[in-house]
């Protein structure tokens, strides 16, 4: 089969086609033939060498695919099945732990960048009904962390208000999720042409961030003082005074990325003062998972997929990823 490989030390330029042998599913395990993958921050961490993971390790967390084979004792699944990957497989419910979150795939083990894989029943669920292998191939992190920031570490319902930041795949799951509910949401981006798509997804407010530096006075101003419910934040440091800002007293922040910055000053007062709960969110658990899926389906969203690449250009989908030109999730086909 053909896979991709980091080649240490990490850059884009080091990722490498190469053949391995086919594997077999040993008991308890299924053998899928991988259809496509998404691109995520995580993976792009991977591949630049920011995550140092060891030499030769197969890339990507997410991936969806047929089931082709079965080992003994199987009974999740059968073959023919349309399955998609778990970004923590050893996580089934409840809340996490250090136990719970080893195993990422295309980090701590070989992950998606291949034809075919072999793993735990456990490690897969079903794609949502009507998915296509792309669609369901953007589901398992960014679908994910949306769906947890929204619905489990919140409860975000009908005529909350919910502020996205920019136009990566979980900041436009989470306006499609938060609308489907029926919630009210304000979203941010630095791009004019960006803006407008999200109004044309459902977003009730738009808030260019260059043209308003201080975006969270917008975003404060346009629920009439109150501030809203729930941010999902992307930024970090960066931007997080700016999201404190904007969250009412008693509201809900939660931090899913540190695009903006590592470390730096945050307003810690104004956050007690608020009494803000500021949740870390890393995915969610495979019982997320499914009940996001059964949502999916419910609620009939799509997802939005900005480009695709064949698997053998997966250097320049990351370099696409880098320029954040794109709107949405990017996948990768496997041949």
């Amino acid at each position: 089969m053909q896979v991709i490989e980091v080649r240490n030390p990490a850059t884009l330029d080091s990722l490498a086609l190469a053949t391995r042998a086919d594997p077999a599913p040993g008991p308890g395990e299924v053998c899928v033939r991988v259809r496509a993958n998404s691109l995520n921050y995580h993976d792009y961490a991977v591949v630049s060498g920011v995550l140092p993971v060891a030499d030769g390790r197969i890339p990507m967390s997410d991936g969806a695919g047929e089931v082709v084979a079965t080992g003994g004792g199987v009974t999740r699944f059968a073959v023919g099945d349309a399955v998609m990957s778990t970004f923590f497989p050893n996580w089934p419910a409840g809340p996490v732990s250090a136990a719970r979150a080893r195993g990422v795939p295309g980090d701590h083990v070989d992950g998606y960048a291949a034809e075919y894989v072999c793993l735990p029943a456990s490690a897969f669920t079903r794609i949502p009904a009507g998915y296509g292998w792309a669609e369901a191939a953007t589901l398992p992190c960014a679908a994910l962390t949306a769906w947890r920031a929204l619905f489990v570490e919140n409860k975000v319902r009908a005529g909350d208000w919910v502020l996205t930041q920019g136009t990566g795949g979980v900041s436009v799951f989470a306006l499609q999720f938060a609308k489907a509910v029926g919630a009210r949401v304000i979203a941010t981006s630095s791009s004019a042409a960006k803006l407008e798509r999200l109004r044309a997804l459902g977003a009730d407010h738009l808030v260019n961030y260059r043209d308003t530096p201080n975006w969270g006075e917008a975003a404060l101003e346009l629920t009439g003082g109150r501030g809203v419910d729930e941010v999902v934040e992307i930024g970090g440091s960066g931007t997080l005074p700016q999201s404190i800002a904007a969250t009412r007293v008693g509201g809900h922040i939660s931090l899913i990325g540190v695009l903006a910055g590592w470390g730096g000053d945050v307003p810690t007062a104004t956050l007690m003062w608020k009494n803000i709960t500021l949740s870390g969110i890393t995915v969610g658990s495979i019982e997320d998972q499914e009940n996001m899926v059964a949502a999916l389906e419910a609620t009939g969203i799509r997802p939005v997929i900005d480009s695709s690449f064949p698997l053998a250009r997966i250097a320049d989908a990351f370099r696409h990823q880098a320029a954040q030109a794109h709107f949405g999730k990017i996948c990768l086909s496997v041949p």
